[in-house]
């Protein structure tokens, strides 16, 4: 009476596998509204040439400060908007509100010969 169990719930499962597998295919009752294509080959698109905007700005960082305190240099660094036209010439520069700094133990600045 056990293998007849067992057997049935391995049937069971068997058959539970196969009807998920069958509908999470392309080609089941629930996707038949989709087309799908059966060739290997990939679609070919066209590029389309977009110029990029002129009114966007470039963040840039620029050193605004150095410092010594203790033993350390500290770089302050103000972010910039920067905007520039068709040439590449800077039209205008904004610093917003974004600064960073850096570091430097002094000593890490000596060179030895």
């Amino acid at each position: 009476m056990k293998k007849n169990s067992h057997f049935t719930t391995f049937l069971f499962l068997c058959g539970f596998v196969a009807l998920a597998a069958y509908l999470d295919s392309p080609f089941s009752i629930i996707h038949s509204s989709y087309s799908y294509s059966t060739t290997s080959e990939p679609a070919v698109v066209q590029p389309v040439d977009v110029e990029p905007p002129t009114d966007v700005p470039v963040l840039e960082y620029m050193l605004d400060d150095v410092k010594k305190m203790n033993g350390y240099f500290v770089e302050t660094y103000q972010e910039y908007e920067v905007y520039y036209d068709e040439d590449g010439k800077v039209v205008k520069r904004e610093p917003t509100s974004k600064t960073e700094s850096i570091r430097y133990w002094e000593e890490d600045l000596k060179m030895e010969p």
